[in-house]
């Protein structure tokens, strides 16, 4: 299978059985501009015709997994309704494909997991994370719908009520607080989070095939459920929340921000 065409946005990688797909935004932290949410929603339909993959392992280069959204992005659907609606259908379209990847998908979170890069963990099937780190879904916080996968997959992993005290607040959440509330399974050193990773998609790799897929796929079914019913109304709501005032003041608040940093202030 040729994945050449998604970099350098998107790394795909072998080791046997496994293919490891890395996030290659490093001086950006691996936030979604155009080219890598596009990619990242591609790489699911390749995964599935990889008839030599047999599980994957999800990771960020450089010192995050994934700061989620892109500045530029953001201010841009702030101002264009045309762009937003666009985004919001992608968006869309990469969960769907994620969460129905019957390939089992091990996160390794080598660093900060936040707003889409945070979905994108917990849409897989097993999360290692970096002790020093930490996950947040910030959406709400900044005045946008939590619509990209936060509000579907938390409720599923943990009380509603933990559920409600981190989306709607914004709060970052420590890996060893992470564990505990069912957001990853395993806490490691950095230096150790691919590796644990590797181990993990390994063991994957080395069950019976129909047995492993179709059984995820069974598993998967009450967050497939979850996502017919809540994922059209959070995006769609997340859309029309890019044209709040809430939102243009924070946007007019992120450039006044950069230009004094542009003019050394």
């Amino acid at each position: 299978m040729d994945y050449a065409h998604l970099a350098p946005t998107l790394l795909v990688e072998a080791d046997g059985p496994i293919r490891i797909i890395t996030m290659n935004r490093p001086d950006e932290l691996n936030s979604f501009d155009d080219a890598l949410h596009t990619n990242m929603r591609r790489v699911w339909d390749l995964l599935i015709d990889d008839h030599e993959a047999r599980a994957v392992v999800l990771t960020g280069a450089g010192r995050a997994f994934s700061a989620g959204g892109y500045l530029p992005n953001f201010i841009r659907n702030n101002r264009d309704a045309a762009a937003r609606r666009a985004d919001v259908r992608e968006a869309e379209r990469l969960a769907r494909a994620m969460i129905s990847c019957e390939l089992p998908v091990v996160a390794a979170l080598n660093g900060p997991a936040v707003g889409l890069g945070c979905s994108l963990a917990v849409m897989t099937d097993f999360v290692v994370m970096a002790e020093d780190t930490f996950i947040s879904d910030p959406h709400v916080s900044i005045g946008l719908v939590a619509g990209d996968g936060g509000a579907v997959t938390w409720p599923l992993m943990m009380s509603l009520l933990k559920a409600k005290e981190y989306i709607l607040l914004g709060d970052r959440i420590p890996a060893a607080a992470a564990e505990r509330l069912g957001l990853c399974n395993r806490v490691v050193p950095r230096a150790d989070v691919l590796t644990t990773a590797l181990e993990v998609a390994h063991r994957f790799a080395a069950l019976p095939v129909q047995a492993l897929r179709d059984t995820k796929r069974a598993l998967n079914m009450p967050l497939l459920d979850a996502a017919n019913s809540v994922l059209g109304f959070a995006l769609a709501a997340e859309c029309e929340s890019f044209g709040t005032d809430d939102i243009k003041a924070k946007v007019e608040e992120f450039l006044a921000r950069s230009e004094s940093r542009a003019s050394g202030v």
